[in-house]
């Protein structure tokens, strides 16, 4: 099988988040792959595993992007694409175009998976928009996935806002995982020395016959801003009875209640 993985890096949104000029500082922060990403990475490489075939990871982003893709080289894949150009739009519609190209250009395509959405965005449209692009299947958010090579044929079981669904599609498809879908591995040490090896390719829109037009941003960002700061919380005091009571009149008075 032909497996594609749709990764993006985003920022750690673990580490203290810092904005400048309406976006998210660099200086100073911390990259990863999209946790979303990396459920699809993991997946890509047990398909792999289970069935035979070979995965290939593919970003678009800045060089600093670099470091996701080889990770996720470390952690099984066996190629990585890094697609890099300043013509590019950071849209989903721009994103979707460029990797939509680049998979319109290979020979033979079985399955692609990405992440439910970014963590840095959270549009969740741009393997959405490669899918129709490409005039495939998708199945979104899926918590599990099993292929029958054979028969060419993928099912699926998705989370369906707290129900589950099961979709069966015909291969080739798109996938988006959901957390839960699997528990990614780390790196060992000796993939970390062998994704040093594996095929690494850098790509800009002239290679694949793309203009700035066709993969400009259709959608701005007017504003961004953090979250208020949370505020203070009141400790109660005295026995628990007297505690429960206060906590009452505290959630009648806010109109809680």
């Amino acid at each position: 099988m032909n497996i594609y993985v749709l990764l993006k890096q985003t920022f750690d949104t673990e580490e203290k988040v810092v904005l400048a000029d309406g976006a998210v500082s660099e200086e100073g922060a911390k990259f990863i792959i999209n946790p979303y990403d990396e459920y699809a990475v993991e997946e890509a490489i047990r398909q792999k595993e289970q069935h035979g075939g070979s995965v290939t990871v593919i970003s678009v982003g800045p060089e600093r992007c670099a470091e996701a893709l080889r990770t996720a080289l470390a952690m099984g894949a066996d190629e990585a694409v890094l697609i890099s150009d300043e013509e590019v739009g950071a849209d989903g519609f721009g994103c979707s175009a460029v990797l939509a190209a680049y998979l319109k250009r290979q020979p033979s395509v079985d399955l692609i998976v990405g992440g439910l959405f970014s963590v840095d965005q959270g549009a969740g449209q741009t393997a959405i928009r490669v899918a129709g692009l490409l005039d495939l299947p998708h199945v979104s958010s899926i918590t599990r996935l099993d292929i029958d090579p054979a028969a060419g044929t993928a099912a699926a079981i998705r989370d369906a806002e707290g129900d589950s669904e099961t979709v069966e599609v015909k291969l080739p498809a798109v996938f988006t995982a959901q957390q839960g879908l699997n528990e990614p591995r780390y790196p060992s040490l000796p993939g970390i020395m062998k994704a040093k090896k594996k095929p690494f390719h850098r790509l800009t829109l002239a290679d694949l016959d793309l203009t700035a037009a066709e993969a400009s941003a259709k959608t701005a960002r007017v504003a961004l801003s953090l979250p208020p700061a949370r505020q203070a919380g009141q400790r109660l005091q005295g026995e628990p009875q007297a505690q429960a009571a206060e906590l009452v009149r505290l959630l009648r008075t806010q109109g809680v209640v």
